[in-house]
């Protein structure tokens, strides 16, 4: 990956975002307030791929909803080639905005309208926007079906349930591109694919990322996955952010306690290679979001937390050049780490 690089212009960034849900109390569950997202700030850089990774339940599809609007964040910016979504006062500029914005979701069957063909379904976006004529927009969609490898004149009149899991994300990704975004959001876009399918669509998306210089917002949270199509990574652990940086890096020297453990828990290939002990803290279950402890989020399962932690929020900080993390006693930059990347047995601090 070298598309992203640190003196890209951003083509998203999002502020201070918040994002709260009041649930009410009901069969012997207690309401309250959920905190899914908390103060979370990032950028996605023109041309590169931003990964973001978590635990299930660390608020990663929450802020990508947030972040398209739907529903709007309780607080925070959301700036897109110059328009800040969250105070978009006139419809039009909202609605032009999410033209340059396509989602990807989870669930290719779910996506796509079961009842319409899948010439239809890749249309859909054109006629929504009204651009071209009913014949441009079946050539625009003989195009972009075309471009994702699925031939036209083969699968123009099928019907999802005609397709297999790999062929209906390819449509959703070909719907998607029709209006020629700058960003596609891919929420767990290939989470429910098997294997063959999962590398056919990640090649993919790294080839229309060459050829028409995407860029990505990409949650998973398969971090071998994303690791292998990011150029940076951005980690969540209960609706906050631990860390941001270079993939590379972060991989081969995490600074975050919690990086290193999800990094720990890769299964490694090789089988003379030793599995990481990971802290028996993590074995507890995270926090609930209706009641996230004090301080650092990440303590109450942290080896490494101290009374600081509980008093205090850690900022999120720059360590390294482009890599940032918020933990009051981040990890050295040569911390053993996961069976990805080699480690060696240098001191456990950073100065």
């Amino acid at each position: 990956m070298t598309a992203g690089n640190g003196t890209s212009k951003p083509i998203l960034e999002v502020r201070n975002l918040v994002q709260e849900f009041v649930v009410r109390a009901h069969g012997g569950v207690r309401g309250g307030v959920v905190h899914a997202v908390s103060d979370v700030s990032f950028e996605v850089r023109s041309g590169e791929t931003l990964g973001v990774v978590g635990e299930t339940g660390s608020g990663k599809s929450t802020m990508v909803r947030s972040v398209l609007q739907a529903p709007p964040p309780k607080s925070g910016e959301v700036w897109f080639q110059g328009v800040d979504l969250t105070t978009a006062r006139k419809r039009r500029d909202l609605v032009a905005a999410r033209r340059q914005m396509q989602a990807v979701f989870q669930d290719p069957y779910g996506s796509l309208d079961p009842k319409w063909t899948v010439s239809s379904i890749v249309e859909e976006p054109l006629a929504a926007y009204r651009v071209g004529d009913r014949t441009q927009r079946r050539t625009r969609a003989r195009e972009v079906l075309d471009l994702v490898g699925l031939d036209p004149g083969v699968f123009g009149t099928r019907k999802p349930g005609q397709l297999s899991g790999g062929q209906c994300q390819r449509v959703a990704i070909a719907r998607a591109l029709t209006l020629s975004p700058a960003l596609i959001v891919c929420d767990e876009a290939v989470s429910s694919l098997d294997v063959l399918s999962q590398a056919q669509v990640l090649n993919l998306f790294e080839r229309l990322r060459a050829e028409l210089g995407l860029s990505y917002l990409f949650i998973a949270h398969d971090l071998a996955l994303v690791k292998q199509v990011s150029d940076r990574v951005a980690v969540m652990y209960l609706g906050a952010l631990c860390e941001v940086g270079p993939a590379e890096e972060m991989y081969r020297n995490p600074l975050h306690p919690y990086t290193k453990a999800l990094l720990d828990s890769i299964p490694s290939p090789d089988p003379e290679m030793p599995r990481p002990r990971v802290p028996a803290e993590l074995a507890a279950e995270p926090p609930s979001p209706l009641d996230p402890p004090s301080g650092c989020r990440f303590r109450t399962r942290c080896p490494r937390a101290a009374e600081i932690c509980a008093a205090e929020a850690p900022p999120i900080r720059t360590v390294r050049p482009d890599h940032a993390v918020a933990c009051h006693f981040p990890l050295s930059p040569a911390s053993p780490v996961s069976p990805l990347a080699p480690a060696d047995d240098s001191d456990d601090t950073v100065d």
